[in-house]
């Protein structure tokens, strides 16, 4: 499948447009409203709960941005909507929720968060969630068996691989030393088919993407664009950006 036009006509909010000093928190309703109002696409998260709800929220671990603890996938869908934030008064949002809020204003660039477990649930739900969504919105993941999961569950959506050059197990301790090598230099290209890459600003020019982008035509997305020489970076090697802490 071709990716569409509109993936790389225009910046991408990462986990929306937020500023905690504004109360705008990310993957949060402001975040997004933020983003529509700058007319940015969507780049946002997805964990799964306990009862199987698809929640936008970028941590698999609560704390970071809220008083409560614990895993999210340990947690069901009305537990964590009743999670208390630390800088906002409103609720972690459904990917139904944001899908109803976005309304097809602007595109959703759906990151799938995963475990390394071959767990499809996630992308099961995800899938159940977009077949009633006219909006433009694509899916992608670090982990290629997510992938491969939103070519056989959502065939009509294109799908991305998120990409960086190295895996190390301290920072993938989940994924086996199988699957970080797999990883790896976009070793699994031809298995996954993405319809888009989207790479480490920072490591960016790379052999593998460039690969992907200038011999196959795969668009490059790169993240996470936040300082000027980043977005230098961006602009020379790729065809759009992830952006964050700024408004382009």
């Amino acid at each position: 499948m071709r990716a569409p036009d509109w993936l790389t006509a225009r910046p991408i909010a990462h986990r929306g447009l937020h500023d905690g000093a504004r109360g705008a928190i990310e993957n949060m309703p402001a975040a997004a409203r933020g983003a529509i109002a700058g007319n940015f696409a969507i780049e946002c998260d997805i964990q799964l709960s306990a009862d199987g709800e698809a929640m936008v929220h970028h941590d698999d671990v609560l704390g970071r941005l809220t008083e409560s603890s614990g895993r999210l996938r340990d947690k069901t869908a009305a537990e964590l909507k009743a999670v208390r934030f630390k800088a906002t008064s409103e609720p972690m949002m459904t990917l139904a929720e944001l899908c109803e809020l976005v309304a097809g204003r602007v595109p959703l660039v759906i990151e799938v968060k995963s475990h390394f477990d071959g767990d499809r649930k996630l992308v099961t739900r995800m899938a159940q969630v977009l077949s009633s969504y006219d909006g433009p919105a694509v899916g992608m993941s670090f982990d290629p068996d997510q992938v491969m999961a939103l070519r056989e569950l959502i065939p009509s959506r294109p799908r991305g691989i998120v990409a960086e050059r190295h895996y190390t197990e301290e920072d993938w301790p989940e994924a086996s030393p199988t699957q970080r090598r797999d990883m790896t230099h976009l070793r699994h290209y031809f298995r996954t088919q993405p319809d888009f890459v989207a790479y480490y600003v920072n490591e960016l020019p790379a052999a593998a993407p460039w690969l992907a982008r200038n011999i196959f035509g795969c668009p490059l997305l790169t993240w996470t664009v936040r300082t000027p020489e980043q977005r230098a970076r961006a602009g020379r090697y790729a065809d759009q950006m992830i952006f964050e802490g700024f408004v382009p």
